[in-house]
């Protein structure tokens, strides 16, 4: 299906399937609603296959700017862990699919809310309005069931599940992943991304250093003022390096470096969040000590903080790579990369040569 070969952000490897199911247990799961002006849908990744409420990893989030509708991120911050798998969908969606979260929860443990504490459902979202009919408000729990359902370690990227009906620089975005192995203290380890890609316009679209926007504005010949940056980016990191909540909240900022790298400035109205966890090690429900595997030391972290802005980029690119044409409500159109930029190849060798 792609007919270009896409680049390579930085000098780090990849991993095997180069996506963030190379970090051991994550899976990823869409369930997509193309009909019409119904342009929408949910993605959900989940850390491991055991229950999350009894066996939690350890997480953090960082807000670059909080311009979101999330739902759970004030648990996080207080607790560091994930309770939930986590769920990307649009912005109106997310009070459907926290409400399935619950009910998910309830039914593999009914101890909850209860003899136990309450569940942290945890949504991300972005606004898909532009070519989905987000009033019709489609998402319903049933999708969020059948994205957790899909969850598997070979996913769909592009215009697939909550990136339905995403836009990024104006282009069609959406779902896009990618990973990196580093080395630390002699071991390796792996860090992955996946992005839900709403964001940017299309002058400031910047591909491995190349101002690929500025060439496609051009062509354009348009006399109209570029538009404020609007949209949002949800950015998720796995990683199987053992690390506690305080260093995945520093490992989640150094998203922005990558997210920076593609010329996003973080706009006001613009969404942008970033959340990391690490499967190294879980969190029992019911314990009085936790036991932690020895944590990595934070002067060891530069090779991560390095894998992680490499693969968000990376991240990102792939979404605008995978993305494919979406015509959604009243005729709005998003056309994909490759259709707007044909050319797009020599265009990036033009620039590296």
């Amino acid at each position: 299906m792609n007919m270009f070969s896409m680049p390579h952000i930085g000098t780090s490897p990849t991993g095997a399937l180069g996506t963030i199911a190379d970090v051991p247990g994550v899976t990823v799961g869409h369930c997509t609603l193309a009909d019409g002006p119904i342009q929408t849908g949910v993605t959900v990744v989940r850390a491991h296959r055991d229950d999350p409420y009894r066996h939690k990893v350890p997480a953090a989030a960082s807000v670059i700017n909080g311009f979101g509708k999330s739902i759970g991120l004030v648990q996080v911050e207080e607790l560091g862990v994930l309770e939930t798998p986590i769920a990307l969908t649009n912005t109106f969606g997310v009070a459907a699919v926290a409400q399935a979260q619950i009910r998910a929860a309830l039914a593999s443990n009914p101890q909850i809310g209860r003899d136990w504490p309450t569940v942290n459902p945890l949504v991300f979202e972005c606004n898909d309005g532009y070519l989905n009919d987000i009033q019709a408000l489609a998402i319903e729990e049933s999708h969020y069931m059948q994205a957790l359902d899909a969850a598997a370690v070979e996913f769909e990227r592009g215009s697939v599940g909550a990136g339905r009906g995403m836009s990024c620089f104006d282009l069609k975005g959406g779902i896009g992943s990618a990973s990196r192995v580093a080395n630390v203290a002699g071991r390796d380890f792996t860090v992955g991304a996946l992005v839900l890609a709403n964001f940017g316009r299309l002058p400031m679209l910047t591909i491995d250093g190349t101002p690929l926007g500025r060439e496609l504005h051009r062509r354009k010949q348009s006399t109209t003022p570029a538009k404020p940056e609007q949209g949002s980016i949800i950015m998720i990191v796995a990683t199987d390096a053992p690390l506690d909540s305080r260093q995945l909240k520093r490992l989640s900022m150094r998203t922005a470096a990558g997210l920076a790298r593609t010329g996003s400035v973080y706009g006001h109205g613009s969404g942008d969040i970033a959340l990391a966890f690490s499967t190294a090690w879980t969190v029992p429900h019911e314990s009085d000590f936790i036991a932690t595997p020895p944590l990595l030391g934070d002067a060891r972290l530069d090779p991560l903080f390095h894998a992680c802005a490499d693969s968000v980029e990376q991240a990102i690119v792939d979404a605008l790579w995978s993305a494919t044409s979406v015509t959604g409500r009243d005729a709005h159109t998003r056309l994909s990369l490759r259709e707007a930029a044909p050319d797009l190849q020599q265009l990036l060798k033009r620039h590296t040569a």
